[in-house]
């Protein structure tokens, strides 16, 4: 429905629970469908936050296998859930946001998964990833890029958050792919650094979502482009 658009230029205020189109709930009534958006946009935004500070080998840490089971659930599975909350309120564009990226992250953690057989089939017989894997990431990426690109252009006159929050998205997937293309470690830490800088504007477009109805004493701006439009 209109009020529970993922990105819309209304006032944080219309963006109300109260506003969201009744749905019939197996004949006790009418039930409301609460917005997906917070659950949708920390997901989105925890996930790539974890994953790109590890590109800084934090506090020494080296070993990444502890991403693993974050995208699979936090990035994944929580993500993919708001996209069907979406769905079922009737918004394809926030449904297919939400549930790309958390199929973008399953697929993504998969490949680090023993059982899956994907890291083994690019790594030599002591188990060391091959220069293949690095350009079959890069590949991977660069459809993710293209995926990101047409969000992108379909949010280009939602509001400046989430409008900025993608486009951030788009640079760090070019330099990420860049980076696996040319093994250029630069390369790959320059897209941690514009991949923690996503993270923080989808952790604050997610507060803005979240910090209305009187949850709070105050609420966030999303500034937006146009106020006739709502995509």
């Amino acid at each position: 429905m209109a009020s529970q658009q993922v990105f819309t230029d209304r006032d944080l205020e219309k963006q109300s629970s109260s506003s969201i189109a009744p749905v019939q709930a197996h004949g006790h009534g009418k039930s409301k469908l609460a917005s997906a958006n917070p659950l949708g946009l920390l997901a989105f935004g925890q996930a790539l936050y974890f994953l790109s500070l590890f590109e800084f080998a934090p506090r020494g840490v080296t070993t990444t296998n502890i991403v693993v089971g974050n995208m699979i659930w936090m990035g994944g599975v929580a993500q993919f859930i708001a996209g069907v909350i979406d769905f079922c309120a009737g918004n394809a564009f926030g449904a297919t946001v939400f549930c790309a990226y958390g199929a973008f992250n399953l697929a993504y953690s998969t490949i680090f998964i023993p059982g899956s057989g994907i890291l083994a089939a690019y790594s030599d017989a002591n188990g060391v990833p091959k220069a293949e894997f690095s350009q079959a990431v890069a590949l991977f990426v660069w459809s993710w890029f293209i995926i990101t690109v047409i969000f992108t252009i379909g949010a280009c006159q939602a509001n400046w958050v989430l409008f900025g929050l993608l486009c951030t998205a788009d640079i760090t997937l070019i330099l990420l792919a860049a980076g696996h293309m040319t093994l250029q470690e630069e390369l790959l830490k320059a897209s941690g650094v514009f991949g923690l800088i996503a993270a923080a504007i989808s952790f604050y477009a997610a507060a803005a979502y979240l910090y209305v109805d009187g949850v709070t004493p105050f609420t966030l701006p999303l500034f937006p482009i146009r106020k006739d439009r709502i995509v």
